[in-house]
């Protein structure tokens, strides 16, 4: 006898990304959070600890297994998970004396196969006429080539993380302020959309083409307030894992938190099961 449609329950995962800005200054609002979304994996970047000082008795409190990759005082990324990982990977191929703390992947058991998810911090790469430039695009270049690679694997692959990239002129609320910007040059753009092109699909525009949609909005100058932001926090999904993806939002209420990160989370579901 066929189930009647109420009977029929939708198993989905919820992945975030959030660059949480220091989680240690954050704590709070980070428990807050996953008690609030309950993300099945939540990747963070600037952690901004070391690995044997993150805060991971709080977090493993509520439930979640905790890897990180971690620094001290800047960069880090950390993979928070419902179910344990399979497999970690915490260095991004390409370059044996980078020595920041900017990639960690994992690789998950589901009913339906492996799940990689990659929780990822690219460089700012500001000032421009400085070594920083370079070694962003030279970053962007590794992560192309280890994308290639992982892609031939043909599973579902999420890389999520705070690309210090702004795809478009619409995803900043004043563009004309980016154009010198590490951020916004071509150079920056051209890198993201070649990785793009590999067959990514960039979640939160494929599912709403709407202006206004910001991830990011600096402490200074009343940003916040005036929603001058930009959009520089993504999902980027394989084609296994593109076919899969129910719903992607923005929680910018999260911006308006008491101690808020400059960031927000930025949320996917997808149609799957662990």
């Amino acid at each position: 006898m066929p189930l009647s449609p109420a009977a029929v329950i939708a198993i989905v995962m919820k992945i975030a990304t959030w660059n949480i800005n220091g989680v240690k200054a954050r704590i709070d609002n980070l428990l807050h959070w996953l008690e609030e979304c309950q993300p099945d994996i939540a990747c963070l970047q600037e952690i901004k600890s070391v690995d044997e000082l993150f805060p991971r008795l709080e977090i493993e409190a509520l439930g979640y297994h905790v890897e990180t990759h971690g620094q001290k005082s800047f960069n880090g990324v950390a993979l928070l998970s419902k179910k344990s990982p399979d497999e970690v990977n915490r260095r991004l191929d390409g370059d044996d004396s980078d020595e920041q703390a900017r990639f960690i992947e994992g690789v998950f058991s589901t009913k339906k196969g492996a799940l990689r998810v990659v929780s990822l911090y690219l460089p700012n790469g500001n000032p421009v006429d400085t070594e920083k430039y370079p070694y962003k695009l030279a970053w962007m270049e590794r992560l192309y080539k280890w994308s290639q690679e992982r892609l031939l694997l043909e599973e579902p692959l999420i890389l999520a993380g705070d690309y210090n990239v702004i795809p478009q002129p619409r995803d900043a609320k004043n563009p004309e302020s980016w154009v010198n910007d590490a951020l916004f040059l071509p150079q920056t753009r051209e890198a993201f959309y070649k990785l793009l092109n590999l067959g990514f699909t960039e979640a939160v525009r494929s599912v709403n083409d709407s202006d206004g949609l910001y991830s990011f909005w600096d402490y200074q100058a009343g940003a916040w307030q005036k929603d001058n932001g930009i959009r520089i926090d993504h999902l980027l999904l394989s084609p296994e894992a593109a076919e899969l993806l129910k719903h992607a939002e923005i929680e910018k209420h999260t911006r308006g938190w008491e101690k808020p990160s400059d960031h927000v989370p930025v949320v996917i579901t997808i149609d799957d099961e662990f």
